[in-house]
């Protein structure tokens, strides 16, 4: 097939959103899962947002002048995320998520960042198999988990809004767990209002962007996290991502009461540090 792969136009949002839905919904009912996105409305807005944001770089793929595909590459912090990548359903299994992929790892060869990740639904197996030919090698097992808020506090850990001014002893979680911050994302967590910090002793020993799908949390221990969970209003989206090797954090999710909704798998390229620390990816990395 000829297909051009070029910049995304905020106007598309609409077409990209609804082959995301599409194309989500028959991957998960193929497999036996429950859709993994439950109304199209709220996918194209995430286009929209993304399509117009600076820390961005998204592509399309076009065929006979009709858009096909889409893929995003977040670009605000210093190790790049992938995501999400969708192909019509109509026209799947022919390369042009390949293309896509292709085009955003290009991109981050120039801009020369040490790591690109993303995170996949572990079920999708042609998926897997691509990314492994791209490069991606396999670093941890997820678990989505949701369930109804907890609304408790952890003794010695008070939770709070996250400000402007909690940004650098955040990062410095963050580094101290991977090696890297995500300074980009949190900034624009806080300004949002989703962003939240848990202290101990005075200081702030972990923080959330947001708990939920798309956001990521970071703590010096298991402790911070659960305080993060308990505290939280809701798990957005399908739910938080628990690395599943975390056996304490995992097994205390489930004595809460949340649930396993998926499995799901996070991929890197270039530089990856073992993390030294507490942490729950977003659905990017």
């Amino acid at each position: 097939m000829e297909v051009l792969v070029r910049r995304a136009h905020p106007g598309e949002a609409q077409p990209c959103g609804r082959i995301c839905y599409e194309a989500f919904h028959k991957i998960y009912t193929d497999y036996g899962f429950p859709p993994g996105l439950l109304k199209a409305d709220p996918v194209v807005d995430l286009f929209s947002a993304r399509f117009s944001h600076p820390g961005f770089w998204c592509v399309v793929a076009e065929r006979n002048g009709r858009i096909v595909g889409s893929n995003c590459l977040d670009e605000r912090s210093p190790v790049f995320g992938v995501g999400p990548i969708t192909v019509d359903p109509e026209v799947q299994d022919r390369g042009i998520g390949r293309w896509l992929m292709e085009a955003v790892l290009d991109r981050s060869r120039e801009r020369k960042v040490p790591s690109v990740r993303l995170v996949l639904a572990a079920f999708h197996n042609r998926a897997l198999a691509l990314y492994n030919k791209l490069g991606f090698d396999t670093r941890e097992p997820l678990s989505v988990m949701q369930g109804p808020p907890l609304r408790f506090s952890i003794d010695g850990c008070t939770v709070r809004t996250a400000a402007l001014h909690d940004l650098e002893a955040a990062n410095r979680v963050c580094e101290r767990v991977h090696g890297h911050n995500r300074s980009g994302e949190l900034s624009d967590a806080i300004l949002e209002g989703t962003a939240l910090v848990v202290e101990r002793q005075g200081r702030i020993t972990g923080y959330a962007s947001s708990l939920g799908f798309s956001g990521h949390a970071e703590g010096e221990s298991n402790l911070d996290l659960k305080a993060l969970i308990a505290a939280a209003g809701s798990l957005s989206g399908p739910g938080i991502l628990v690395p599943t090797r975390n056996s304490e954090l995992f097994r205390w999710c489930l004595e809460k009461g949340l649930r396993v909704v998926q499995p799901m798998t996070l991929m890197t390229i270039g530089l990856y540090n073992e993390p030294a620390g507490a942490y729950l990816p977003s659905v990017l990395y």
